[in-house]
């Protein structure tokens, strides 16, 4: 007899394992499968070399959001976030920023540029902060369909409508952050070059395909102030352990309360009777029935893949295979026993011995030249660098004396004109080595192992389609009632008891938690529809 169960998640990354935690929460039968030998998707902590542990491929942990860190408890499961030293930035001149968490004294480090875009910041960040508020709101949102005729969707797009009835002057605000790059909107308030490059860097080097002066661009200037630092979750950091530790926390909070986690537990198949979802098949042919499947893996994953075609109308097969998803991130891990020297960087004055996250970025041009020739099949011999050493604040990872250092790339296509990428991985290695060089020369002296992952590899391991860290471009055409495509945004799928919740669904990529959290509550609400019926 095949094994049973009310809810089977497929995928064990931290949504899927978040949507299976708030379900076993609720007293559902929840069997969550992995196919790695681990749990967590893309947040994991892996010891690449004996003794040195590595965030993999998300690093930082700037999104997790309070409530599902709150509901979960997951302080009680060891997470522990760890604040790090402030954001450092060189440039080529030898002057330097430094973005501390008093207002104040980065003003003061503003105004060694421009004293005008000082005086501006702090008008820049209420501004930015009150269009967050109203962003965070929409992200607990399930999106309504507006083309919909039911009832019971225009019910729902008028109930949206009241609940947001508040929002006046914002939403102008909020649409410019969809709509201009992040060049445009920050020319609003800056004359600086180096620092609009400053304050636009994640716009082009936080894993969207893009560049600084991209129309839409803007939208990732946002993030930053999408979650509330002033809760009783904390604030954003490093997670001691890696980010793996989020992902064991969230498994062993479900855990609990009786959710199972199998890994090495690949999904071939979801089984799907008379439009309905009523299991899944394993690589290893073992069929296990479930009430509803919920599918974590990435849209075009579970519907170009997983899901029979026949189940599926043509039209809806060709929207998931048009999602934009082809990424130019890419990851430098090294194990290292000796820091590098920044030039720029004095540590007398920064009041901290050294800077464990460096931005390299220092121009608009630069950070557009880059992304312009991902748009040709190249990756630029100068390019947008994020270092990340979170062993300065956390002994957990490496031996005494020694570090991991962690490089966060762009813009390396994940599709290169005329070569593979057997062929350039080690010239896309040496050009991110001469990037980092031209702020510390002696960035390669310490290095005793390495590890570089293109786009292809975070394809190959993580099952990213595109090596899409967010499973899709973040853009106003692929968000919110559009995500993961047009009529199918509520975490519903065009298969009856079938879902949606992982970053392919709103609001979309990073580690917020928030599709597995929205994904549990659509799942809960009808199945209590379906027990009324009866």
């Amino acid at each position: 007899m095949s094994e049973s169960h009310d809810a089977i998640i497929v995928g064990g990354g931290h949504n899927g394992l978040v949507c299976g935690a708030y379900l076993a929460k609720a007293g559902l039968d929840v069997l969550v499968l992995e196919r790695r030998h681990l749990v967590g998707g893309a947040v994991v902590t892996e010891e690449l070399w004996p003794g040195y542990k590595v965030s993999v491929a998300s690093y930082v942990m700037a999104l997790l959001q309070p409530r599902v860190i709150l509901d979960l408890e997951l302080a009680k499961f060891g997470f522990e976030v760890i604040k790090p030293p402030p954001m450092f930035q060189p440039f080529p001149d030898g002057r330097c920023l430094i973005f501390w968490d008093d207002l104040t004294k980065t003003c003061e480090e503003i105004a060694k540029f421009s004293r005008k875009d000082a005086a501006a910041y702090p008008a820049y960040r209420e501004h930015m902060r009150a269009v967050a508020a109203v962003a965070r709101r929409f992200l607990w949102e399930i999106p309504p369909d507006p083309a919909s005729r039911r009832l019971a969707d225009v019910l729902d797009l008028l109930k949206f409508a009241w609940r947001f009835r508040d929002v006046r002057e914002q939403f102008y605000a909020l649409y410019d952050t969809m709509t201009l790059s992040a060049y445009d909107l920050l020319g609003r308030w800056f004359e600086c070059d180096e620092i609009k490059a400053a304050l636009g860097f994640y716009a082009s080097g936080a894993g969207a395909n893009s560049g600084i002066k991209t129309p839409g661009s803007a939208y990732v200037l946002l993030r930053p102030y999408i979650r509330d630092h002033e809760t009783a979750a904390g604030t954003w950091g490093f997670v001691r352990g890696g980010m793996g530790a989020i992902s064991e926390a969230i498994a062993a909070a479900g855990r609990r309360h009786g959710m199972k986690v199998r890994t090495d537990a690949e999904v071939a198949r979801i089984v799907v009777r008379n439009g309905l979802a009523a299991g899944v098949v394993l690589r290893s042919g073992e069929e296990i029935v479930g009430r509803a499947v919920v599918a974590n893996a990435g849209a075009k994953t579970t519907f170009l893949r997983l899901v029979p075609a026949e189940a599926l109308d043509p039209t809806f097969i060709d929207d998931v295979r048009h999602i934009r998803d082809e990424s130019t991130v890419f990851k430098v891990h090294l194990a290292v026993d000796k820091l590098p020297t920044y030039t720029a960087f004095d540590a007398r004055y920064a009041g901290f011995p050294h800077p464990a996250q460096v931005r390299i970025g220092p121009s608009v041009d630069y950070i557009e030249q880059a992304y312009d020739e991902s748009k040709y099949g190249r990756f630029s011999r100068r390019l947008l660098l994020s270092v990340m050493t979170p062993s300065l604040v956390d002994d957990t990872l490496a031996p005494r004396g020694r570090h991991v250092v962690s490089i966060m790339g762009a813009h390396a296509p994940y599709r290169l004109r005329d070569r593979s990428w057997d062929d350039a991985r080690d010239e896309l290695f040496d050009n991110t080595m001469d990037t980092w060089r031209e702020f510390a020369p002696d960035a390669d002296d310490g290095i005793l192992h390495k590890q570089l992952l293109t786009p292809v590899d975070f394809e190959r391991i993580f099952d990213l389609s595109g090596g899409h860290v967010h499973h899709g471009e973040l853009s106003a055409d692929q968000i919110f009632f559009r995500r993961p495509v047009a009529r199918y945004a509520n975490y519903r799928t065009p298969v009856r008891n079938m879902y949606l919740c992982g970053a392919s669904a709103h609001p979309g990529g990073g580690v917020t938690g928030v599709p597995g959290h929205n994904a549990a509550q659509v799942l809960l609400r009808d199945l209590g529809r379906q027990k009324r019926r009866k």
